[in-house]
């Protein structure tokens, strides 16, 4: 950077001493001949001084210019390439995850109305047991009743038995009654 700054300061030193040569020369307006080939040979030194002077570092600079130009597009171009491919691998991925989805969604309801089948299966088996049970429960509840009413019915018909044999035997008769029974009793145990 410093070498370029002393070549610029030196053309500008050749420009303006130029200038001052040519203003000295005394400003009238008749232009001969050799006015103008001084003026082509004064214009060929200064591109001559320029080329000399900044022709390596102009050159130095573009060339490097050129290159970290050239290094900032292949960057910019790898960095284009390493996106895409990144794009790429989440699409990838994100589609993969959406068929993941679908599958878990498909599984999901699939297991769901298994699950609702068997429900309403285990259901209607629970129904039946159940209907059974009661059908058993009633079945038992009515022999009961019958065997309670039967006893009921034994237990009235003794009593109305035990009624009327008292209704109809006598005194003497029950102490006869009971004195054959006392006999047979003995002669049971004896």
């Amino acid at each position: 950077m410093k070498k370029i700054f002393i070549y610029v300061l030196a053309v500008l030193s050749i420009i303006v001493f130029c200038g001052l040569s040519y203003a000295s020369s005394g400003g009238g307006h008749e232009t001969s001949m050799m006015d103008w080939v001084w003026r082509f040979v004064n214009f060929g030194i200064l591109v001559a001084v320029l080329v000399i002077f900044l022709g390596k570092p102009m050159k130095e600079y573009f060339k490097q210019r050129t290159e970290l130009i050239e290094r900032s597009i292949k960057e910019a171009s790898d960095a284009k390439a390493a996106a895409e491919k990144a794009l790429k691998e989440v699409e990838d991925k994100l589609t993969l995850k959406e068929q993941e989805i679908d599958k878990i969604m498909d599984a999901a309801k699939r297991t769901g109305e298994a699950d609702r089948d068997r429900m309403i299966s285990d259901g209607e088996k629970m129904s039946e047991k159940i209907r059974e049970q009661a059908r058993v429960n009633i079945d038992q509840e009515l022999k009961n009743a019958r065997e309670q009413l039967k006893a009921d019915a034994a237990m009235l018909s003794l009593e109305i038995a035990e009624k009327k044999i008292k209704d109809k035997i006598s005194k003497d008769d029950q102490i006869k009654i009971l004195e054959e029974s006392l006999k047979k009793i003995e002669g049971q145990n004896g």
